[in-house]
């Protein structure tokens, strides 16, 4: 871990309660809750790094597992991470405030992926997926490093549900992202415990408690993933006619009949 910054908070340490009254981050908290029970996303002596990029899924995810992790009935450490790309004008300063602010151990990770990313990315492609790739390589790192058997994702919802539209609009596959999934290292387990929070919800909050989200300073952020913001404009649209769509589309990838698809590796189980 050689050039990683840390200060670490004592096990214990009083966190802020500034929000514990907030109706909204109460709702928030049962969410995650319902979701840590309902795919066991939390065990006795989890040791859990929280990736956190300074928006304000991160912030908020970070926020509610401290308060759940006070008051849960099994012991399990946080430890919140912050990988820094490159990006020149990226604030980790601000990031890093917040932390000492609500006494979380932390890790701030410097890196050189945007030169990376300059260097090998070809003209016209994505800074997204090179960029992505190289981040979560570099939070699985940080997370064995430390320790930690489990790394905390900040995606929500609408996340699960844009993802499941743009990969059988666009990929012709059906999936979508667990709640639960052993990562491709093989060591780490990586969890998404706001899977059935709503974006607006986290977007309200976060300006309610005045969290202080800072921009990736990506040079294409704001014009890249446009077929993830075509999606959210159909959900958008369709919530206008079906106020339960996202409901039933999430609740679409808990309630599989592999018997009614047509994947030929499935045939063998139909009956």
């Amino acid at each position: 871990m050689s050039g990683y910054k840390t200060v670490s908070s004592s096990e214990k340490k009083k966190p802020s309660a500034e929000f514990r009254d907030n109706r909204l981050f109460i709702k928030l908290k049962h969410g995650v809750g319902k979701a840590i029970a309902d795919f066991g996303l939390i065990e006795q002596g989890d040791r859990i790094a929280v990736a956190v990029s300074g928006g304000k899924d991160s912030y908020t995810l970070l926020l509610l597992l401290e308060d759940l992790r006070r008051r849960a009935p099994v012991e399990f450490e946080l430890v919140a991470v912050n990988i820094d790309s490159g990006y020149p004008g990226y604030r980790t300063d601000v990031i890093e405030e917040f932390f000492r602010k609500h006494d979380f151990s932390y890790k701030m990770v410097p890196s050189e992926h945007y030169a990376i990313i300059k260097e090998k990315r070809r003209p016209g492609s994505s800074y997204c997926s090179i960029c992505s790739r190289l981040k979560r390589g570099a939070l699985y790192e940080a997370a064995q490093a430390l320790g930690c058997n489990k790394l905390a994702l900040g995606h929500h919802q609408d996340d699960f549900i844009e993802t499941l539209l743009l990969n059988q609009f666009f990929v012709g596959s059906l999936k979508s992202m667990s709640a639960s999934m052993l990562a491709d290292n093989g060591i780490i387990t990586v969890i998404r415990p706001m899977v059935y929070l709503a974006e607006e919800d986290i977007i309200t909050f976060s300006r309610q408690a005045e969290l202080p989200v800072v921009c990736c300073c990506c040079p294409v952020c704001g014009t890249a993933d446009m077929q993830r913001k075509r999606m959210k404009r159909l959900l958008k649209d369709l919530q206008a006619d079906i106020p339960h769509v996202k409901s039933s589309l999430l609740k679409a990838l808990s309630n599989v009949h592999p018997r009614h698809l047509l994947d030929p590796l499935l045939s063998k189980d139909k009956t």
